[in-house]
């Protein structure tokens, strides 16, 4: 199952009692109702009768037992990247200390251990993403790569002038400015798709576009979730409409896939970009997949050894895919790492990582919403990942900059992100220079929260606000 969930039909369950008696026991009593209902908005997902050893997990990554300032970390930080579990940084570790050799090419001994870890690991992130093959899954080194690879290999060959993009205006940099080159080197045009006063998707908007412009759309692009809003977007709705018109589907994976089960096949999609780092993953290492016939049509991204099956003085064949998109050495450390941040995240479980996040951003928005002068932004718990976003602000103008927000929660030990977020146009819709976000992961507790929101609280008392 792929939690990508339609607006009004995904279900929820609300815990009579949250807590459990026994130290390791889900005493919890669930009842079902549907997230149509706007006054049931806590959201606690059932994980058979277990819910994630928080303690334990952290017990893995040895930064969450530093202290920043003199204070434990609270690492509120995951959507920019995540913190590396101990058998992630062994694993490379132990490439680098036993067999660190280049792949494809050699046939001494560490030639071919080296080869079979990386590709070990193409397997994996296959099986991790229900893809029909590692054929489909090509190395890149993040989810920015991965976006241009498709713009200038796919777009290049198939948008011409007077044809359209379609994106969203919740869109991470990355999934705007590649489309944006393309658009100046082609003569294409960009459209796109709004968003309602809670944050969702306007796919009205979608559809007028589709009608408008019939044929000429080349592709639609979307993340998956929102970077700044939390926004879980309905992916399979919008890849079925795309394709009816007869469109691509491009998702921004970089926040959705390591929070959420991922389908490919039910996804529906035609693309789907995502980073190595933002899922336990070393930096440096991200993916493409996209489907086989796509990625058997399309031209190089870039030139060199490696993605060549035969070189002549004046033509050049290439390799099969994947390799015809892996251009020279790749980073076969990181790749071997980004294989075991996916062993420890499918030993989890992504349904239970995905409910562990759900109950942690429901008690988040709770305890939130208990702090004066706080706006945030996005929909309400059930429609958003673990991301909460927002501004210390008062009549719509903000009585603390979230620079300044930011560093006074450093000062407690607590890690936020305040910016723009590399999404300028979102913040600009929303009429503010930037905003504060917490995002969490498998790992961060609810006394993080309560942390966070004390932090908050004494920002405003140092303001005079309180």
């Amino acid at each position: 199952m792929s939690y990508f969930p339609r607006a009004g039909f995904c279900t929820l369950y609300v815990p009579r009692m949250l807590r459990s008696q026994k130290e390791g026991e889900c005493a919890c009593e669930f009842e079902q109702f549907s997230q149509v209902d706007p006054k049931r908005q806590c959201v606690v997902y059932c994980c058979g009768g277990t819910m994630l050893d928080v303690n334990k997990i952290r017990a893995d990554f040895p930064i969450l037992s530093r202290t920043v300032h003199g204070k434990p970390l609270a690492y509120l930080d995951n959507a920019a990247t995540s913190q590396k579990p101990e058998s992630v940084i062994r694993a490379m570790d132990d490439y680098y200390r036993r067999y660190n050799a280049n792949v494809h090419r050699g046939v001494h001994a560490l030639a071919e251990e080296a080869t079979a870890a990386y590709e070990d690991a193409r397997r994996k992130v296959s099986r991790f993403l229900h893809a029909a093959s590692p054929r489909e899954v090509v190395f890149v080194r993040n989810t920015t790569e991965a976006i241009n690879l498709v713009a200038l290999s796919w777009g290049r060959a198939n948008v011409s002038a007077g044809d359209v993009v379609v994106l969203t205006m919740m869109e991470h940099h990355s999934n705007l400015v590649p489309w944006q080159l393309l658009a100046q080197a082609t003569g294409a045009r960009l459209e796109f798709i709004g968003l309602d006063p809670a944050g969702r998707l306007l796919l009205e908007d979608l559809d007028r576009l589709l009608i408008e412009f019939g044929g000429r759309i080349r592709l639609v692009g979307v993340s998956g979730m929102s970077n700044v809003l939390g926004t879980v977007n309905p992916v399979a709705e919008i890849a079925a409409r795309a394709h009816q018109a007869g469109a691509l589907c491009l998702v921004d994976g970089a926040q959705s896939v390591p929070h959420l089960p991922v389908d490919v096949p039910a996804l529906g999609c035609d693309f789907l970009a995502f980073s190595g780092h933002k899922m336990l993953g070393p930096t440096g290492i991200g993916v493409l997949w996209a489907r086989q016939e796509l990625l058997n049509t399309m031209p190089p991204f870039m030139g060199g050894g490696e993605m060549i099956k035969s070189v002549h003085l004046r033509e050049s064949e290439w390799a099969d895919i994947p390799h015809k998109f892996e251009a020279g050495t790749p980073n076969v450390a990181h790749g071997i790492g980004l294989g075991a941040a996916v062993d420890y995240l499918t030993g989890l479980g992504m349904e239970n990582v995905h409910a562990h996040e759900q109950a942690l951003v429901a008690y988040a928005l709770e305890r939130l919403a208990q702090v004066p002068n706080l706006h945030i932004y996005g929909p309400p718990a059930g429609e958003r990942g673990g991301i909460v976003t927002f501004n210390v602000m008062r009549d719509g103008e903000l009585l603390i900059h979230p620079h300044d927000l930011a560093s006074i929660l450093d000062m407690e030990g607590i890690a936020i992100r305040a910016g723009h977020h590399c999404a300028q146009p979102l913040t600009e819709y929303y009429g503010v220079p930037a905003t504060a976000r917490a995002s969490f992961y498998l790992y961060n507790t609810e006394e993080e929260v309560d942390r966070l929101v004390e932090a908050l609280h004494k920002a405003q008392r140092v303001f005079g606000l309180e």
